[in-house]
């Protein structure tokens, strides 16, 4: 215990001296230890090998390239309503039409889909007999008059002599009882036509016509003399219609306009 006592300052200087020397050795491995970790793990980023990247994706600035180098076309007929020469005419459905003949508005752009014979018969029904004598059922159809009710065919008793105003009888032939033919004179010509049971007698008096306005998609049927039609905002009189054409007359300016059918 003496010699701690008059030691210890030496035995303390010496414990201190050892750890500072432990801690030196201790510090040179540990740098040492550092040292490699950081060249390993430098040396692994900078060695390792990239993966490839996607090639490029240059179909843009070909197709850019192409154009550059190719002729370069523009089209100011077809496409360019500003820079022509030609009209154009807005429809109803705000379309286009480019005008280039004058056909393609108007009547000249009508287009006839038909034409239809409009008779005058006369039909032949039954006999009806009493103490007077015999009657004979005959009708009368008129599809050319303009007002609609008279083209209904219309009911006739009539025995030989009688008269109205479409035919007048003259005579029958065989049995008065159950005649085969009725003869007949008609008051509109004069002239005198024979008319049998299930065979009428029939004239073509006038004719009808259906026709389109294919810009406007409007469609016509039926259209006789004397009618008005309207399309492409201009007024329209049937003025004549016959089995190879329909003729309109503007009624602006009374231009008239014949239209062909071609069946």
């Amino acid at each position: 215990m003496d010699f701690i006592k008059k030691n210890y300052e030496k035995i303390l200087l010496g414990i201190v001296l050892a750890g500072l020397i432990g801690v030196l050795v201790f510090m040179f491995f540990y740098i040492s230890a550092d040292h490699e970790a950081m060249v390993n793990s430098s040396n692994g980023y900078i060695k390792r090998t990239a993966p490839p990247l996607p090639d490029l994706d240059l179909s843009v600035e070909s197709q850019a390239l192409a154009r550059v180098q190719g002729d370069y076309t523009l089209d100011f007929n077809t496409t360019n309503k500003l820079f022509n020469t030609m009209e154009w005419q807005k429809t109803a459905d705000g379309s286009l039409i480019k005008i280039s003949n004058g056909n393609e508005i108007g009547a000249g752009a009508a287009k006839v889909t038909g034409i239809h014979p409009l008779y005058f018969k006369l039909s032949f029904n039954e006999t009806m007999t009493n103490e007077f004598g015999a009657r004979y059922q005959v009708y009368v159809e008129k599809q050319a008059e303009k007002q609609l009710y008279k083209r209904r065919p219309e009911q006739h008793f009539v025995s030989v002599g009688d008269k109205n105003d479409a035919f007048e009888l003259l005579s029958v032939s065989g049995d008065p009882s159950n005649p085969s033919a009725l003869k007949v004179k008609l008051v509109d010509t004069g002239e005198i036509v024979t008319v049998q049971p299930g065979k009428p007698y029939q004239r073509v008096d006038a004719y009808s016509a259906d026709f389109s306005y294919a810009p406007e998609k409007k469609v016509f049927n039926g259209k006789r003399v004397g009618d008005l039609v309207s399309f492409a905002g201009v007024d329209y009189l049937v003025q004549d219609v016959n089995q190879d054409e329909l003729v309109l007359e503007d009624q602006s300016n009374q231009r008239k306009y014949t239209l062909p059918y071609t069946p």
